[in-house]
């Protein structure tokens, strides 16, 4: 990153400027010029102030779009300048500034790694506060430690991620008064757990303009995720790994209308690793979630759509029972998964290998020469019937008697 404040100034009848001199430039009004500078980069413009009315239109300039990184002292000093030069910056990302440099100690900062860092040289992020303009905002691997609460007041803030910050610590409140523009929120990518603190209800205050909200590995996130049904712009949301709660089964036709990717943490019904607690309750569920999906196929991420969220019998479940631990006998199929063959749609349950007969949640497709999908499904479902073999003919996993019959039988047909 250059040091803009170091920078020498360029030959004011340098081309790419197209201004004869600096008579001329004066001429021109500092206003007018801020429309020009409105089209370069934040390092041309810092390089471009060579008299007092283009320092005064730097001032007035919105900049473009355009990362400006800070992850060195060079660069930290560079920002200094530009905070009080180049104010109306819209785009800064905060890294790391390297061996033996931090940022200053926010409230309430993590005791032991405050006393860690005391030496290194201190650096004030508050200053960040002066880009009032920002619109995208990134903490990747910054090490902040303790609460800032200047950094999340940006009336036009439209982009906040944090990364590999985990240190850092605020509430989902304070952010939604903050940034009322916010349309995009990323905490993900957080080991060990961001101290991200707050409900889900907070975020209420930006309905209308919220189109993605990823909160994942965020554990003292709480609140019920239909509380967030009726935002019209809501994309993504992702908030496997929160203490949320709620039920899929209550998302309703009109609700999360724009929705297109949903990650559940294990403490929703139908989240992430859920745990049924009766083998009963699987049908109807199933049938909920397959009218999610006729609504929004890309609901559930593809890589996750085959293991269905990874969904099993409870242990705790009085349908549970132990494996037979004798030779190489199959594990109770108590593992859900939803198949799709071709354009079909359905479940079964399985165990390792082996699975259950499948639960069919679309018709079979049409036999006639103008449906080109046929041999597709046929050719799929030939490979998904090679997994029904233990469990032939049984739609659930069996009782535990039968379970018992099927592991003795399976047992004899391996003997050579």
């Amino acid at each position: 990153m250059n040091s803009y404040a170091a920078a020498p100034a360029p030959d004011i009848r340098n081309d790419d400027m197209h201004l004869a001199d600096e008579t001329a430039a004066e001429e021109v009004s500092a206003d007018e010029v801020a429309i020009i500078f409105s089209f370069l980069s934040h390092a041309d413009i810092m390089r471009a102030r060579v008299c007092k009315t283009w320092r005064d239109a730097a001032t007035k300039t919105l900049v473009p779009l355009c990362d400006f990184k800070i992850d060195s002292e060079r660069s930290y000093n560079a920002m200094r300048v530009m905070a009080t030069s180049l104010p109306n910056l819209q785009q800064l990302s905060v890294h790391s500034l390297g061996r033996g440099h931090k940022y200053s100690d926010g409230e309430d900062p993590h005791e032991s790694c405050a006393r860690v860092t005391a030496n290194f040289m201190t650096h004030d992020i508050d200053i960040i506060s002066s880009f009032t303009k920002l619109r995208v905002l990134h903490f990747e691997n910054a090490p902040l430690i303790g609460r800032y609460p200047v950094l999340f007041n940006f009336p036009l803030l439209r982009e906040l991620s944090v990364s590999s910050s985990h240190l850092l610590k605020f509430d989902l409140g304070r952010l939604s008064a903050g940034c009322p523009s916010l349309k995009s929120l990323k905490m993900s990518g957080n080991r060990p757990h961001l101290n991200l603190t707050g409900s889900l209800r907070s975020l209420r205050v930006l309905k209308h303009t919220l189109e993605e909200v990823d909160v994942a590995n965020c554990q003292q996130i709480k609140g019920d995720f239909m509380d967030l049904a009726d935002f019209p712009r809501l994309k993504v949301l992702e908030l496997w790994d929160t203490a949320t709660t709620g039920d899929v089964r209550d998302i309703g036709e009109d609700d999360f209308p724009a929705l297109e990717s949903l990650g559940l943490p294990t403490t929703v019904c139908g989240g992430m690793y859920y745990e049924f607690q009766l083998i009963s309750e699987v049908p109807s569920f199933m049938q909920a979630i397959h009218l999610l999906l006729q609504r929004t196929p890309t609901l559930f991420e593809e890589d996750l759509l085959l293991r269905a969220f990874c969904w099993c019998l409870s242990k705790r479940s009085p349908d549970w029972y132990d494996v037979v631990w004798d030779g190489e006998t199959p594990y109770p199929p108590f593992i859900l998964q939803i198949i799709r063959a071709g354009s079909r749609l359905g479940w079964s349950w399985y165990s390792d290998d082996h699975s259950c007969e499948i639960n069919w949640l679309d018709p079979e497709p049409s036999r006639s020469s103008e449906s080109s999908g046929y041999e597709t499904y046929i050719e799929e479902l030939q490979r998904l019937e090679q997994r029904i073999d233990v469990y032939k003919g049984f739609h659930e996993p069996p009782s535990e008697m039968e379970y018992r019959r099927l592991c003795e039988e399976f047992e004899r047909r391996a003997l050579p």
